[in-house]
């Protein structure tokens, strides 16, 4: 078991809510998130869980709170009081984001290897042979064939797409990253397999997730920790274990047991 009292917190949201003109989406959300930890955030549509992931990872500033990263040998800072070009930084370095739609996540009209070694070009690195070398280890890692370097990701199945996104991401060793309903979509037993996949990468890297998610069976099989929305609200935080086969806030237990009627 880790043990998260033994470090500072990877990533601190204090006080987080998020509105759209006069209606307020997310509302008054703060947790710690832990080196190596995974936490999902689960809820049905429309309860402000992508909002709120956005919201941490840079992508759509709050109304109000803080989202502050241990950012390396200087401790946490706040990052929407970072410049611009230092959340850019940060998000192809530390960060990675996983979208739904990998089509979002990569770049359609280049092959597998480039979109894999993109992120190595934007930190400076240019030798060729070694960029290549690079994208196949990757490659390998996500369990696609190294043949496949020279396709374009529009020739790839949507397995396939996903597993090239998390090797765009996690090309640059990020001890974060932030995943939008990163199964959605897929056939079941391509769910399986890019579970397995997520969960065996996470544990190897020591690598920190936040995974949004309407699956309990996802949040489950990979998170530690989850957290319960509601209308914009957590209605209930805790171990996934606990929260899935104790649920306390009536809403919780509609979701569990939602899922195990037959």
């Amino acid at each position: 078991m880790m043990d998260f009292d033994a470090k500072p917190p990877l990533m601190r949201v204090q006080g987080l809510s998020c509105a759209y003109g006069s209606r307020t989406v997310v509302r008054d959300i703060s947790f710690d998130l832990w080196p190596g930890e995974v936490l999902a955030i689960v809820g049905e549509s429309g309860s402000g869980k992508t909002t709120l992931l956005n919201a941490v990872a840079a992508r759509h500033a709050p109304s109000a709170g803080q989202v502050s990263f241990d950012l390396r040998d200087h401790g946490l800072h706040e990052i929407y009081g970072m410049s611009e070009a230092q959340r850019r930084m940060l998000a192809r370095t530390d960060w990675g984001f996983v979208h739904q739609n990998a089509a979002d996540g990569l770049r359609m009209n280049v092959s597998a290897g480039a979109n894999v070694s993109e992120r190595l070009m934007a930190l400076g690195q240019r030798h060729y042979g070694q960029l290549r070398e690079q994208a196949i280890d990757w490659l390998e890692r996500v369990e696609i064939s190294p043949s496949r370097i020279d396709d374009r990701p529009n020739t790839f199945s949507g397995g396939m797409r996903q597993r090239l996104q998390i090797a765009r991401n996690l090309i640059t060793q990020p001890r974060l990253v932030f995943m939008d309903e990163p199964t959605s979509g897929l056939d079941v037993s391509v769910q399986a397999k890019l579970l397995d996949m997520m969960r065996t990468l996470t544990r190897q890297m020591n690598l920190a997730a936040i995974i949004v998610t309407h699956d309990l069976a996802v949040a489950r099989l990979l998170a530690q920790r989850m957290m319960v929305m509601q209308n914009g609200q957590a209605v209930e935080t805790g171990l996934t274990d606990q929260v899935l086969d104790d649920p306390q806030h009536p809403y919780t237990q509609l979701l569990v047991s939602s899922v195990l009627q037959p």
